[in-house]
């Protein structure tokens, strides 16, 4: 008989990530996420992986007030700052690989090769969009001809908060889908909230301890768990949110809710990024392009006279 005691694995504790810290659910409660159905280790579908908070209106109305305290802040910071700040997400991210490769393999049912792939590519998003933070400008600003003796400037400045519905199905959706729409909007100085995607949120909390453990000041980035259904709605609607991205509501909840959606979020004049009408014929390893830097920049037009 074997002196060595059978050692019990240590149970990882997801937790919110909201104004920089790890709350639970203000209700208490969790619901459990299960191994991919699609995965090709058929014995393991279904298989319990963890339990995770179950994000309720109040924790998305307490993440939106973390987001809105860290807008001036965040937005002042110089755009070579944020570009560092970044960067350093994707050399933390990078530090770990391996747990991050293991949670997007269970998450989406893919094979450790493929995982690790996304995460390689997640990281060079991160990368891809620290060297966007001082270059957006150029692009989205411009000095405009007029008649009269006067310049004329117009530049890009951030939105403010936005309220992100994370992909919810597609290739590649739990974390690199996930990185590709956070890393545009907080690199033009925009703060956010962020629902998870509810099939696979685990490397979305995980990446909450990335973030903590990086130069990301608290709530620049807050993320929720839970039912998509309970959390967007409340996104949609509040008053201090001031853009929205529904790129995940038609996966979650069927084309209907995203025009639900769209339409709570006209009552407050919010800027919104329609979901694909196809969200699993989205690719997420495709080349991201400007559009999501530019989606959430208001431009401001400045006249000042010559010679002066």
């Amino acid at each position: 008989m074997s002196d060595v005691a059978t050692r019990l694995d240590v149970l990882k504790t997801y937790k919110l990530y909201v104004g920089g810290k790890f709350p639970r659910s203000e209700s208490g409660r969790v619901y459990e996420v299960t191994k991919a159905t699609s995965t090709a280790d058929a014995a393991g579908k279904g298989q319990w992986l963890a339990n995770v908070p179950l994000g309720t209106r109040k924790d998305v109305r307490d993440a939106v007030l973390a987001a809105r305290k860290a807008v001036k802040g965040w937005a002042g910071t110089t755009a070579y700052n944020r570009g560092q700040v970044l960067y350093r997400v994707a050399e933390m991210l990078q530090g770990r690989r391996e747990q991050f490769a293991a949670e997007v393999s269970v998450s989406e049912g893919i094979g450790p090769k493929k995982a690790a792939a996304l995460v390689d590519a997640a990281i060079d998003r991160w990368v891809w969009y620290a060297g966007w933070t001082d270059k957006v400008a150029q692009i989205a600003g411009s000095s405009n001809p007029v008649a009269g003796p006067y310049f004329n400037l117009s530049t890009p400045e951030p939105t403010g908060v936005v309220g992100i519905v994370a992909p919810q199905a597609g290739y590649g959706h739990s974390l690199l889908g996930l990185v590709s729409v956070i890393a545009p909007a907080i690199a033009t100085g925009n703060t956010v909230v962020v629902a998870a995607a509810a099939d696979a949120p685990l490397p979305a909390l995980s990446l909450g301890e990335v973030l903590a453990t990086s130069d990301v000041p608290g709530g620049v980035v807050n993320i929720i768990s839970g039912r998509t259904a309970d959390i967007a709605p409340t996104l949609a609607s509040h008053q201090d949110v001031n853009a929205l991205d529904l790129t995940g509501a038609i996966a979650a909840d069927g084309p209907g809710a995203a025009a639900a959606l769209e339409a709570a979020a006209a009552d407050t004049l919010k800027r919104v990024v329609r979901p694909e009408l196809d969200p699993f014929a989205q690719d997420w390893t495709n080349a991201p392009g400007t559009d999501r830097l530019l989606s959430f920049l208001e431009t401001k037009t400045v006249w000042h006279p010559m010679g002066i």
